[in-house]
């Protein structure tokens, strides 16, 4: 598991303002600024920025195979920590600007993140609010709705890309600033995955072939107007639940800028059915070409799973790759 590279944050970006919360906020000239190391960084926000006086209990919370997640019970209500003991701060600080962006656009609901730090013992850590999970994944429909919406509100006039490079499960997620989608997806998306595949099991064969698809790329986009929209970019199963309302939330994002049919790339352990799509496309309406380019954009995941988890998942990206070569008579 490699750290994403650190990037500087961009002027005048904060958290979003929490009730009883200091917001975070972010020098115009200086890099993102960490807590101070103390014996327990966690216990010493909590109990001091965080407005409790005690803390009464700490539970593990599962669902997670990267970082340890815990709840931390106090006077002043729960917290949601996550925890890594080899992997430094800016994972977190990833995630962290990712949820804040998310939360700006008052669209969906998302965890509002309140602190990131270095642990003193090594890792890292963030700090966020707790939400009390629903029974259910919630109603499909309001999914799509509310995921639209964000994809509507949340815009960039720097181009593709975003503020700070992050990290896609553990591998990390290059955010360049890309004025064009088709040279940002091929470079930072497809050909950071193929690289990593040919430099980690030496598949010179996938690489090929995924080279020359990346430069017949632009056939799929053709006559196709592409405007930046905020991406949750980890859009699977398990990252999305409900609140005890019933109302759609949906966390641990890998944010970025991008076109928005990207976002249904890991709709193949996603579950999106027909009542989502109808409702997300009554905000966002269809463009011409997505089912030609549905694939495409599963093939990054699929390349990241085969990175992430080993060869089981190598068919399934070679496999779409071949299709296009075919259908493109390379």
């Amino acid at each position: 598991m490699v750290p994403a590279h650190v990037g500087l944050i961009s002027s005048g970006y904060r958290f979003p303002s929490l009730p009883r919360f200091p917001s975070l906020s972010f020098p115009k000239t200086k890099p993102f600024v960490m807590a101070a190391l103390s014996e327990d960084p966690i216990r010493e926000w909590i109990l001091s920025e965080g407005k409790a006086t005690q803390i009464t209990r700490i539970s593990p919370v599962g669902g997670g195979c990267i970082n340890r997640a815990s709840r931390y019970d106090t006077d002043a209500g729960p917290f949601f920590v996550k925890t890594n003991r080899s992997i430094g701060p800016s994972m977190f600080e990833g995630e962290a600007l990712g949820l804040g962006a998310m939360y700006e656009t008052k669209s969906i609901r998302v965890p509002r993140p309140f602190k990131v730090g270095p642990l003193p013992t090594g890792g890292s850590y963030i700090i966020m609010e707790f939400i009390e999970f629903g029974l259910s994944r919630g109603d499909q429909s309001v999914l799509g709705r509310k995921l639209a919406e964000m994809h509507k509100a949340g815009k960039s006039k720097k181009g593709f890309g975003f503020d700070v490079d992050n990290t896609i499960g553990s591998t990390p997620q290059i955010n360049t600033w890309t004025s064009d989608w088709v040279e940002f997806y091929a470079e930072h998306r497809l050909g950071y995955q193929l690289k990593l595949a040919l430099d980690q099991y030496g598949d010179s064969l996938i690489y090929e072939k995924g080279e020359k698809l990346k430069k017949n790329l632009w056939r799929l986009f053709e006559n196709v107007e592409i405007e930046p929209c905020l991406l949750h970019g980890d859009l699977w199963s398990g990252n999305i639940s409900s609140d005890k309302d019933g109302e759609p939330v949906i966390l641990d994002p890998a944010c970025y800028y991008g076109h928005n049919e990207a976002e249904f790339g890991m709709s193949w352990c996603a579950g999106f059915g027909g009542a989502f799509y109808n409702a997300y496309f009554e905000v966002m309406p269809k463009q011409e070409g997505l089912e030609k380019r549905r694939e495409v954009y599963m093939l990054y995941h699929y390349l990241n799973h085969y990175n992430l988890f080993g060869s089981g998942y190598r068919s399934s990206a070679m496999s779409i790759i071949d299709d296009y070569l075919r259908t493109f008579n390379l």
